[in-house]
């Protein structure tokens, strides 16, 4: 019998899980895994986890004290939240993982160092070496400062919320430890604004995205890894093949692992070597321009920045409603009703991919019946909701 898919590609590339579920990661043995908030809001609600979350919340209690607030104390947990489901993840994959740096300090160079240096401290606490940790930075022109800094701290960072050739070129010369650009994001705006219903795999937007952006870092020899991210299909990820790595969500690496055709590899740095390709320099100046000039790329970042920075109120939400059913009892009934409503942007009772803008894996892992629509009985049952509705 011949090789499946998901064996055939990571004979050229690392697969890296884009999950938050140990389970899921324990299925499918990649080297590395990425988590972000809209994950780890996943992975807490579900009651394998709940140990994890009510652990975190008392040790943020006692840190805080009495007199500190449900949200206050919730802020913390999230913040200590990433690192535990991270050193689960990593008693079971031998590489890296990713731990997100809180979105809404996107445009802050100094806070989300200072961030970032407190995700490392906990890590290093519980025995784990900086080397196995990258942090997720949005790659604001601010965000790829602070990676700048943190790199020559030794800390490595993983640059997300990658859209635009001048977002990437920036990050390269910045020295960061790998870039992850958002395929599927990309395709979705593509296809919006051209009203088209799909692409070809060869002529995808996202695809033919990074591989510019490999052959370009192949072609001068920058160290930075380039980690493809949010596919919508397993033919984005067939064709980027080669690529440094590939972040795949549980869904697309079962497909992947159930099909068994030839794969032939489609990035190599031999290739890129032979390309004719103009080197750019970046400063301040000119990103921000090429930054104007591309709408797909601030369009998305705004919304990606966005959508994360929700996800990290939800988390903070439910941490807080948890706590309080921990320390009274008193359950709070309608949190699942009111995230439903914020996402809901049109009030026609469903929830659409363009509207969640949130992360992919998430949404997919909601959508119950693959029917693209969150309806509000999928959301309250893939948050794990149950224990806020006990009271009705």
């Amino acid at each position: 019998m011949s090789a499946n898919l998901l064996e055939q590609l990571r004979d050229m590339t690392i697969v890296v899980a884009d999950t938050g579920d140990i389970q899921a990661i324990e299925t499918f043995t990649p080297r590395d895994a990425t988590t972000n908030p809209s994950l780890i809001t996943a992975a807490a609600q579900m009651p394998q986890y709940q140990g994890i979350v009510d652990e975190t919340l008392q040790q943020a209690r006692q840190t805080l004290g009495k007199d500190a607030s449900a949200s206050e104390v919730a802020n913390l947990a999230f913040q200590r939240l990433a690192v535990a489901f991270g050193l689960k993840i990593l008693e079971i994959v031998p590489g890296r993982v990713s731990t997100e740096v809180d979105a809404r300090l996107s445009y802050d160079t100094e806070a989300t160092i200072e961030t970032a240096r407190g995700l490392i401290a906990q890590y290093e606490a519980a025995g784990v070496s900086r080397d196995r940790v990258l942090i997720k930075i949005a790659s604001t022109w601010e965000g790829i400062r602070a990676g700048e800094v943190l790199e020559k701290d030794g800390i490595h960072c993983n640059l997300t919320l990658l859209f635009g050739f001048h977002q990437a070129v920036a990050c390269a010369e910045a020295g960061v430890t790998l870039i992850s650009p958002f395929v599927g994001r990309i395709l979705d705006w593509y296809k919006k604004q051209t009203g088209r219903e799909s692409y070809p795999a060869q002529e995808d937007p996202g695809v033919l995205s990074v591989t510019k952006i490999y052959n370009y870092y192949k072609k001068f020899g920058y160290q930075t890894e380039v980690m493809g991210a949010s596919f919508r299909n397993i033919g984005e990820i067939t064709e980027l093949a080669g690529c440094d790595l590939l972040t795949i969500s549980p869904a697309l690496l079962s497909e992947l692992q159930s099909t068994q055709t030839p794969l032939p590899r489609k990035l190599s740095p031999e290739t890129a070597a032979q390309m004719e390709i103009e080197r750019i320099s970046i400063d301040k100046a000119t990103f921000d321009r090429m930054h104007a000039e591309d709408p797909m790329a601030s369009q998305k970042l705004d919304e990606g920045i966005k959508g994360f920075s929700k996800a990290l109120e939800l988390l903070e939400a439910l941490l807080a409603a948890r706590l309080q059913h921990l320390e009274s009892r008193e359950l709070v009934n309608n949190v699942a009703a009111d995230l439903f409503r914020v996402y809901d942007l049109d009030g026609d009772g469903f929830i659409t991919r363009e509207e969640w803008s949130g992360t992919d894996a998430v949404f997919d892992a909601l959508d119950v019946n693959q029917d693209g629509k969150i309806a509000p009985e999928e959301m309250a049952a893939g948050l794990g909701a149950a224990f806020l509705l006990e009271a009705k």
